[in-house]
């Protein structure tokens, strides 16, 4: 018997809600079986596996994070643009450890194609667009700001810079203002 009220969607946002609290990682069906206070074989009629709930968790934080960039995007361009962008993913990852982790699972090529992936590329080159960026200059830059973007707050999450000063804040606010710098100035061969 299916146990009332429990959907995909509903197990997926619980599955998002836990990896927030105890760490991507740390999701599995039987977790998330018991946080539903249920036997783990009546959550296999929605999903098929760990990895299929780790999947989908991957699916809404990317789509979750395409949209607030969006959002965050409409309407501006250049260094607005780049720095409402930068701040989207910072509060993301800053309030979503797990969902943010989770936005880094790797998806097989059907599914990332299929995902929001593609729309956080489109999103960059937008950006890029305000810089007047040829190819293959893009492509490096949008690998650039993914890099930088995720570095820092790989390491600021992680406790890296909790007792030191400047404060962080400040450091990504420089940061910001360096990659702009550098995109209206990109190195010509």
């Amino acid at each position: 018997m299916v146990r009332a009220g429990l959907t995909t969607e509903r197990l997926v946002r619980a599955g998002a809600e836990l990896a927030d609290e105890v760490g991507f990682e740390q999701v599995t069906v039987s977790a998330l079986a018991r946080r539903f206070d249920v036997k783990v074989a009546s959550l296999y009629s929605h999903l098929k596996n760990s990895q299929d709930l780790k999947t989908r968790i991957a699916l809404l934080a990317l789509a979750e994070l395409a949209d607030r960039a969006a959002e965050a995007l409409a309407g501006r361009s250049g260094k607005d643009a780049l720095g409402a962008f930068a701040d989207v993913y910072r509060d993301y990852a800053l309030a979503h450890p797990g969902r943010y982790t989770a936005a880094r699972y790797p998806l097989d090529p059907g599914t990332a194609a299929a995902s929001a992936g593609p729309r956080h590329a489109q999103l960059t080159r937008a950006i890029l667009r305000g810089y007047d960026l040829p190819e293959p200059d893009q492509t490096h830059a949008v690998r650039l700001l993914g890099s930088v973007f995720h570095g820092y707050v790989s390491l600021e999450t992680a406790g890296g810079f909790a007792h030191s000063a400047p404060d962080s804040q400040e450091s990504w606010t420089r940061i910001v203002d360096a990659l702009d710098s550098l995109l209206r100035n990109w190195p010509t061969r």
